[in-house]
């Protein structure tokens, strides 16, 4: 009986434990202390056989011809899956140019090893739609690959889809020369893929790369998983810039699992809106449920809340390796936008990187349109099990901009080149553990 009521006391004591200390990965629980669901850990392969009939692109009248820009005769083709009621649209081995396409709903895409679907670097063969791009809804280029309000939509297969943005780079970084204040939209280019209002998506296992602007744009979707991906956009030579892997709107139910990304911006990047009354936009909102795991990083950013950026909430990331970060958890504050960061949890990661944390306001674009400045917040940011080398161990900065609470740093191991002199004592409840600096141990300063 004595043994029973210990085994009890020592069950309760733990089940206690995991509430206090919020064990994600180990309890399958969020930051926040709600429940992980099993689609999180359901992470399939995409079997076109269950997908309908396959509609093999050459075999519908597209040449096998990188030189001729043939969108009209793919887009023939995604029209005519969807009006045989669904199936998948396959690239064979060889290049094919194309500019936008728009997929619509029962029609997936499947890229064969070796093939190659690759942008047109002619703006004018990119169609002008309502789209949602840099926290703002208007008139702008349609990406190469579009899906809007789809369920169920997938991309699959060993193949690439290539940008082909060297010459978008070019004149970016001429326009930039011209003008230095010259913004991302300035310079007109697509993106490599946007999947809008679309719920139950699976990209996979292709190549994505030389995008012209970001990388891959999700927005407004729920229950998105994107698997075993390569992504790449030059961060030397001429770069690639703002060729984001994959910027995360407004969405809810998100999983990045065993990716590849190495990108002249941000690899992850939460967006939701911008702008002093951008928590009151419908077309704005949170980033919620999000784990990012087993990844590699190379040459960028690894996860930024912001530039644009309203709520984030139940944000995972773990198991991840990079090297040459910029930064591993950058929150970009902005001065004209009401910001609030909450429960994001970072574990179990390694590598080489610039700063392992980093909170800063961010004022390279803002426009208070007349308002009082703003209030953010970022809480219950949880850092554990690290290892890193880094130029700099932390660069968060005091301001009145913002607030910081609740911060935990434990288990923290890092060689860095520049003494840590970072104060803490503005954050209020920081909690630090065993969390070292070039072997001197870092203490709470109060």
């Amino acid at each position: 009986m004595v043994n029973k009521k210990i085994f009890l006391l020592v069950l309760i004591t733990l089940a206690g434990l995991e509430s206090r200390v919020g064990l994600s990965a180990q309890t399958g629980l969020f930051p926040d202390g709600t429940p992980v669901p099993e689609w999180f850990r359901q992470t399939e392969p995409t079997d076109i056989n269950k997908l309908g009939r396959h509609y093999r692109i050459t075999e519908h009248g597209v040449a096998n011809d990188s030189a001729e820009v043939q969108t009209s005769l793919i887009q023939a083709v995604i029209d005519k899956a969807h009006e045989n009621g669904g199936g998948v649209v396959l690239i064979p081995k060889g290049t094919f140019l194309s500019g936008s396409l728009f997929f619509k709903q029962g029609v997936h895409l499947h890229l064969e090893e070796g093939a190659t679907l690759k942008g047109s670097d002619d703006i004018s063969d990119f169609a002008i739609v309502s789209t949602r791009i840099e926290g703002q809804t208007l008139k702008y280029f349609a990406a190469l690959v579009n899906a809007d309000g789809l369920d169920g939509f997938t991309i699959s297969g060993r193949g690439t889809i290539n940008g082909n943005g060297l010459r978008f780079w070019k004149a970016f970084w001429l326009r930039r020369q011209w003008n230095p204040r010259c913004t991302n939209m300035d310079e007109q280019r697509p993106r490599l893929l946007f999947v809008s209002n679309s719920r139950n998506v699976q990209i996979s296992d292709v190549r994505l790369i030389n995008s012209p602007f970001w990388t891959s744009h999700y927005y407004k979707c729920e229950k998105l998983k994107l698997l075993n991906l390569h992504i790449f956009a030059p961060t030397s030579g001429v770069k690639a810039p703002s060729s984001d892997a994959i910027d995360i709107d407004v969405c809810q139910d998100v999983l990045i699992k065993n990716c590849y990304m190495s990108v002249n911006d941000d690899a992850i990047a939460l967006k939701g809106g911008k702008g002093p009354t951008a928590d009151q936009d419908p077309n704005n909102g949170a980033n919620r449920n999000i784990i990012i795991e087993d990844n590699t990083f190379e040459n960028c950013p690894v996860l930024t809340c912001g530039s644009e950026s309203v709520h984030t909430y139940n944000v995972i990331l773990r198991r991840c390796k990079f090297e040459n970060a910029h930064n591993v958890l950058l929150l970009k504050m902005r001065p004209d936008t009401p910001q609030k960061h909450e429960y994001i949890l970072v574990e179990d990661v390694s590598g080489t990187t610039r700063t392992l944390l980093n909170i800063s306001p961010w004022t390279q674009f803002f426009d208070l349109k007349g308002h009082e400045p703003p209030t953010s917040s970022a809480s219950n940011i949880v850092m554990r099990n690290i290892t890193v080398k880094s130029r700099t161990a932390f660069n968060i900065r005091e301001s009145e901009q913002y607030k910081l609470s609740d911060f935990t740093l434990e288990n923290l191991q890092i060689s860095s080149e520049e003494e840590s002199k970072q104060p803490f004592d503005f954050i209020k409840n920081p909690v630090l553990k065993n969390v070292t600096v070039n072997g001197q141990k870092i203490e709470n300063t109060r």
